[in-house]
């Protein structure tokens, strides 16, 4: 008798083992499929029969830990999960794995290393390690920016050599050959995800991230090959008609866009009013901006508080698209709001920089936003592409003050600007009008690149407007002058000289000046001549004019030195705009800049 019921129970605890593991694998397979929803409650319905089920409570930590919600509120929820189960299972080595992939997402590397080891001490056997903590370590590495990749591939690759083969260790075991060689398309990774359909042909995932090993290579033809494959595999892989729908969404090709966005929505047992957000992103990319903003507003009317920031991000661009810029405002600050710091991009200040500009935002914000987002982005090559972006924003509007900052930064950021670059700061300097800036921008630009003629031109430019400025006295113009605009016609004119054809306009407006200069404050009379002489060399149109200012000097007696006479290229201190004793006259060519 008491063999039978013995015999009775055994098969019984079999039969409730199967149920089990066929239950938990079909979470995972929802986990697997990003139907994280659907994931979550296959486990927490485990959970409420069975509350000491280590193996649901880890995989509920998990889905968790994938969920659409803030990265921070995900970390905490699953910590706090594992935190008291390690209490009520005796620090389960599963679940002490399960914090220590927390603690790796948190950054805290050390403390999840102990974990790790501490659990494979304590499922250690005659025949090794448990391969189920093997995958488990692997899995968190891989998941965590800051995991060990070796070590996972260590771990996985040593579970993958025991006892029978698991798709999933091989899936795993290839996600970290990918984490550790980026852009890898034809080794070790590709090998792991073929090997992990040989062991299981209807593993949909091992498809999908074969397609994505594609991606840093832009094989468009394999990437495709490859998502198309994961849903033949199985026909229910949300996951996979989620990338298709983006791979043709993101090529403008709506109809077919469409087709996979309800396959999408089939593929899940649940309705979800958030996919209405994804065919607010399809008439978004048609244009059709009514119809984006209808789909959108109608998520916020579901979810209220629970909106994802994003749906405001769509509904602030679709509105300013639409021309509808005080709700674009109304949306824009929502988003910055509640925005989520995992899907927070560049994009995000610019759209907004926009929207103030439209809306009496201040010059000061809009430049913010713009300064704020750059640093949003990654790469050198796209902080210099949203710097592009926002210095021609600022010129379209005639910001030029805006512009010069962001040129600067833009020049900053290059790892090897250019003297286009430069020249567009000296410009925007110049139209703001900063001309000291302007001067300081081209004599940069004469020390870099000083084969160019743009450099000794804008110099000479910058300080030959502030030394004509009428708000200025007299003696400051001269001060500037002796400073500053003959060192730089000196400049200029000892570049141009060797081409006088190529830069005629510049080697004119140089000789001009320092005829004058020569004469009225360097008190030079035998040089203002030499210098008149090399102009009428160049300009014999205007030879009539120029030997009448010659005789005309002639004719007037040698003038004195004074205190501010100065030969020019001569050092003298920096041009103030404080009053000065006014030097004495001396004669002056009056029409020097009237003719030719």
């Amino acid at each position: 008798m008491k063999k039978t019921v013995f015999t009775f129970l055994a098969s019984g605890l079999v039969m409730i083992t199967g149920v089990k593991a066929q239950t938990i694998q079909e979470g995972k397979s929802h986990l697997y499929a990003k139907r994280y929803n659907s994931a979550k409650s296959v486990f927490e319905k485990l959970l409420a029969v069975n509350p000491n089920s280590i193996e649901a409570t880890y995989w509920l930590g998990q889905s968790i830990l994938e969920m659409d919600e803030i990265a921070s509120s995900r970390r905490a929820a699953a910590g706090q999960l594992y935190s008291k189960a390690l209490q009520t299972t005796s620090n389960a080595p599963l679940i002490l794995v399960g914090m220590g992939h927390v603690d790796l997402l948190e950054n805290r590397p050390a403390d999840a290393r102990q974990k790790f080891e501490t659990a494979l001490t304590m499922t250690k056997t005659k025949k090794g390690d448990d391969p189920v903590i093997l995958t488990a370590i692997g899995r968190a590495n891989v998941d965590a920016k800051n995991g060990d990749f070796q070590y996972a591939i260590d771990k996985l690759q040593a579970a993958a050599d025991k006892g029978e083969k698991s798709a999933e260790v091989f899936l795993e075991l290839g996600n970290a050959y990918r984490k550790a060689r980026p852009g890898e398309g034809g080794g070790d990774a590709f090998k792991s995800y073929k090997k992990a359909l040989e062991i299981d042909p209807k593993f949909a995932p091992a498809s999908l991230r074969l397609a994505q090993l594609f991606e840093s290579q832009k094989n468009h033809e394999l990437i495709l090959e490859y998502l198309n494959e994961s849903v033949t595999r199985d026909p229910q892989f949300t996951a996979g008609y989620y990338e298709l729908f983006y791979y043709y969404f993101l090529r403008q090709k709506n109809e077919e866009a469409e087709v996979q966005l309800n396959k999408y929505i089939n593929s899940k047992p649940d309705k979800d009013i958030q996919d209405e957000f994804l065919y607010a992103q399809l008439c978004w990319v048609r244009k059709d901006f009514p119809c984006a903003i209808t789909k959108g507003e109608s998520v916020i009317a579901a979810l209220g508080e629970k909106t994802k920031p994003k749906v405001y991000r769509l509904l602030a661009d679709a509105n300013f698209q639409k021309g509808d810029f005080t709700a674009a405002k109304k949306y824009s600050d929502l988003f910055f709001v509640k925005k989520n710091p995992d899907d927070y991009i560049s994009y995000d200040h610019k759209l907004r920089a926009e929207v103030l500009s439209k809306t009496g935002g201040t010059k000061e914000e809009i430049l913010n936003n713009y300064i704020q987002g750059v640093e949003l982005d990654t790469t050198v090559a796209d902080k210099i592409d949203f710097l592009k972006k926002a210095a021609a924003d600022f010129k379209e509007k005639k910001w030029r003050a805006e512009e010069a900052i962001v040129i600067e930064k833009l020049i900053a950021t290059k790892p090897k600007p250019i003297i286009n670059d430069y020249f567009d700061m000296a410009l925007a300097h110049y139209f703001t009008p900063n001309y000291e800036k302007t001067r300081e921008t081209a004599l940069k630009m004469i020390e870099m690149y000083p084969d160019q003629i743009y450099g000794y031109e804008w110099a000479y430019n910058a300080s030959i407007t502030m030394a004509t400025d009428t708000l200025k006295t007299e003696a400051t113009r001269d001060s500037i002058k002796v400073a500053w605009t003959a060192p730089d016609a000196l400049k200029m004119f000892d570049f141009t000289k060797a081409d006088t054809v190529k830069y005629r306009k510049q080697y004119l407006s140089s000789i001009r000046f320092l005829a004058q200069y020569s004469y009225n404050i360097a008190k030079d009379k035998e040089k203002s001549l030499e210098y008149f002489a090399k102009w009428l060399e160049v300009d014999p149109a205007n030879a009539d004019a120029i030997n009448s200012y010659m005789e005309q000097i002639r004719k007037m007696p040698a003038p004195k030195q004074t205190a501010s006479g100065s030969k020019p290229g001569a050092t003298s201190a920096k041009p103030t705009n404080t009053q000065t004793k006014p030097v004495a006259k001396v004669p002056t060519i009056k029409t020097m800049y009237s003719k030719a």
